[in-house]
């Protein structure tokens, strides 16, 4: 168990991903916050081996995840709301809706699309504040939500989110329309 620890701390991107693709079944508490604390790896390939790993565990892993929801890094927050979405851990909806006024951009994207993932239909208000959210990426998020989960928006409503010139939150606004 130390060594890998200490491969996912000091190892090559390589060798990092070798060892995430055998702890798909670890439960030992410092083993998964080592998995988790990979979510935040320089290295692209190896924070999505970090995000299988976590997904594709079949213990109960989601206090862990929920616990990390308060990390200081914008990508463990963001990727830990990502994974507990595809573990579909809808007990952990209360946590992630904290995370949807995330002062990062991209946490607030992932926690909408958490949301919209685990069918969070109740969450509604939420979806529809989205929308007029600054940055682009959210609103996208909230828009597919409220297509995804057929939320009723109304027509002024939607005349109001801004666009800015974005081909695809355009189409989406197409599709609310229809």
């Amino acid at each position: 168990m130390e060594n890998i620890a200490q491969v996912l701390e000091n190892g090559s991107s390589e060798e990092k991903i070798q060892i995430l693709e055998k702890l798909e079944s670890a439960n030992e508490p410092e083993i998964l916050d080592k998995i988790i604390s990979k979510l935040d790896d320089d290295d692209i390939q190896v924070r999505g081996e970090a995000f299988s790993s976590l997904v594709l565990n079949k213990n109960k892993i989601s206090n862990f995840l929920i616990k990390n929801l308060k990390s200081a890094s914008k990508n463990i927050r963001g990727f830990s709301l990502l994974v507990l979405a595809n573990r579909n851990e809808v007990d952990a909806i209360p946590e992630i809706i904290k995370l949807v006024g995330d002062e990062r951009s991209m946490v607030r994207t992932c926690a909408i699309g958490a949301l919209n993932f685990l069918k969070a239909k109740d969450e509604r208000e939420i979806f529809l504040k989205s929308i007029n959210d600054q940055n682009l990426e959210v609103r996208k998020s909230a828009v597919q939500a409220i297509i995804d989960l057929k939320i009723p928006i109304k027509e002024e409503q939607i005349d109001k989110i801004i666009t800015e010139n974005d081909i695809e939150i355009e189409n989406l606004i197409l599709q609310l329309k229809n």
